[in-house]
């Protein structure tokens, strides 16, 4: 489980075994959401907040503070995705303090 980012007690990561579309999931307390990037021409051009089956999806609090990490990173997000999953480079997290 290749984590990305500690932001603001959410935990931000891919599964080993990840699928296309890129997405990234977030986890704080027990919770769980996964958002997938929308992708065209190389940037990204959207987000699509999904639920993560079996899981209890995050707060609203939380929610907010996740979706505006990967609108603003998401370019790095996609860069992290072909890092590990095309070019199996180990990806290294980074804590963010603050807000965005």
């Amino acid at each position: 489980m290749p984590k990305l980012y500690e932001y603001l007690g959410i935990v931000v990561f891919f599964y080993s075994n990840e699928h296309e579309p890129v997405h990234v999931h977030g986890r704080c307390q027990g919770h769980e959401s996964k958002i997938e990037l929308q992708i065209e021409q190389g940037q990204v051009v959207g987000i699509i907040v999904k639920e993560v089956r079996g899981k209890r999806p995050l707060p609203a609090k939380q929610l907010s503070d996740f979706k505006e990490l990967v609108e603003k990173l998401g370019h790095e997000i996609v860069s992290s995705w072909i890092d590990y999953f095309i070019l199996n480079k180990k990806v290294v997290a980074k804590k963010l303090a603050g807000k965005l």
